[in-house]
C-alpha cells in the first residue's frame, strides 16, 4: 500500500529526537541523507538563521487525497495517513513523507500527563536549542476524545536538500498524547504557508491509543 522511495526534503531524524527531550533516554533514531559536503561545512543547524518562506509555497495536500488507517501493532496506536506517502518505520515509531511534507510519530515514556509549562521547558525549549532555527509559535491545550492533549506550533528550517543544499521554511505542529505511561509526539510539517488545515486537523484528531 505504501512505496518506500528516497525524498529530498525528508523529517530530520534528529529533531525527531529533540521533540521528546527530556523525556525519552537514549533514543536512537534511524539514519537520515547527509548534505552535501559545503553545507555540512556551514553554519550549525542549531545556529541557523531562518530561510525566507516560499512566495508561493508547494506542499498543499490535495482536498481528493485518500487517507488510509495506519496500526502500530508495537505502539499500539493507530491514526488516518494519506495513502502512497513513503514511510519510515523504526520500531514503534513511524514517518510518513511525501516531497516537502511529512507525518512522524514518535513514542516515549512519562510518569505523568504532558503540561503547557512541563512542555514549555522541557520538550519547546529543546526544539529551540538543537531544532533548525525553531521559532516557537504556540502552545495550546485542546480537548480530543475526552483527553486534554498538548499542541505545539512552530516554524523552522528543512533539512538541506542533499544534491542542492537548499532549504524550506517550515511550519510545524506537534501533538503530545498520553496514555498510561505512554507520550506519543504526533508532528505535521508541510512549507509555510502551505494549505493543509482541514488534513492536519484529520490525522490529529484520527489519533488513537489502542
Amino acid at each position: 500500500m505504501f512505496k518506500n522511495r528516497i525524498i529530498l526534503f525528508a523529517f530530520p531524524a534528529a529533531l525527531a529526537a529533540v521533540i521528546l527531550a527530556g523525556c525519552k533516554k537514549n533514543p536512537a533514531p534511524p539514519a537520515q541523507p547527509q548534505p552535501p559536503a559545503a553545507a555540512q561545512a556551514a553554519v550549525p543547524a542549531a545556529a541557523e538563521k531562518p530561510v525566507a518562506p516560499e512566495i508561493n509555497p508547494p506542499g498543499d495536500i490535495p482536498d481528493s487525497q485518500v487517507f488510509v488507517k495506519y496500526s502500530s501493532a508495537e505502539g499500539k496506536y493507530s491514526l488516518d495517513v494519506p495513502e502512497g506517502w513513503a514511510r519510515s518505520e523504526h520500531g514503534a515509531d513511524v514517518s510518513f513523507a511525501d516531497k516537502f511534507d511529512g507525518v512522524a510519530v514518535v513514542l516515549s515514556k512519562s510518569p505523568q500527563p504532558p503540561t503547557e509549562a512541563g512542555i514549555r521547558t522541557g520538550q519547546a525549549a529543546a526544539l529551540k536549542k538543537d531544532g533548525r532555527a525553531v521559532e516557537i509559535q504556540g502552545i495550546k491545550t485542546k480537548k480530543m476524545h475526552g483527553a486534554a492533549v498538548i499542541c505545539v506550533t512552530y516554524a523552522s528550517n528543512s533539512a538541506p536538500d542533499p544534491v542542492t543544499g537548499k532549504q524550506l521554511r517550515l511550519e510545524n505542529a506537534a501533538y503530545y498524547y498520553y496514555n498510561n505511561g505512554g507520550l506519543a509526539a504526533l508532528t505535521m510539517w508541510a512549507p509555510s504557508g502551505a494549505d493543509n488545515v482541514d488534513q492536519w486537523k484529520r490525522m490529529s484528531e484520527s489519533f488513537r491509543w489502542r
